[in-house]
């Protein structure tokens, strides 16, 4: 006798090595579909924030804050810097 187990086989006689299973191609297929749904209503709709993007060509010059604190705060009543009381 032979002590190796041997593998169920399908009930027609045919092995099915190759494929993976229909669960896994069915959660690919669906996942897909989500992505291609979910990229049309994006480009659809537009940018989320359109106010964010500069329509004008900006090259990126840095006509901001040249000093790098994030300015601003002159504007702000009771907003001192330091002290924190």
């Amino acid at each position: 006798m032979s002590d190796t187990p041997q593998s169920p086989r399908p009930a027609d006689g045919t092995t099915r090595r190759g494929t993976p299973p229909a669960a896994l191609i069915g959660f690919l297929l669906l996942l897909v579909l989500v992505f291609a749904v979910s990229y049309a209503v994006g480009s659809a709709v537009g940018p989320v924030a359109p106010g964010m993007h500069d329509g004008g060509g900006n090259t990126g010059t840095g006509g901001g804050d040249p000093s790098g604190t994030g300015g601003g705060m002159e504007d702000m009543p009771g907003m001192e810097h330091g002290g924190g009381e």
